[in-house]
């Protein structure tokens, strides 16, 4: 399956995607996390950006914790639950030799658009 595929695959998700690499910069949204963090939210062009962009410090926190657990094979961990009453996971991405290389938050719940 080629790259194009797979991100149309990861677009057709009803619920947000939002891949971070380990220096915690947001490398892919899913359209569904677009239209959440852009339309919904407010926020511009957060690809390349730093995840901490769009999380107050509490949630900061939280996230740097989970991702040293996840580092040492960790698996999905729960962050928080948004005001939109959605449950927030920090799930990690491993290569194939088991290296961790990032994490994406996925969404759980209330998803009406």
């Amino acid at each position: 399956m080629d790259d194009n595929t797979l991100r149309l695959i990861i677009d057709a998700l009803p619920f947000p995607v939002v891949f971070v690499d380990t220096d915690h910069i947001i490398r892919f949204m899913n359209k569904r996390a677009r239209f959440q963090y852009y339309e919904e939210r407010g926020y511009r062009d957060l690809i390349g950006k730093s995840v901490f962009a769009c999380h107050n410090e509490a949630s900061k926190d939280k996230i740097l914790k989970i991702v040293e657990s996840l580092k040492n094979h960790g698996r999905e961990a729960f962050l928080t639950v948004s005001g939109r009453n959605e449950r927030v996971y920090v799930t990690p991405v491993r290569d194939d030799n088991g290296e961790f290389i990032g994490y994406f938050e996925r969404f759980e719940g209330n998803f009406q658009k």
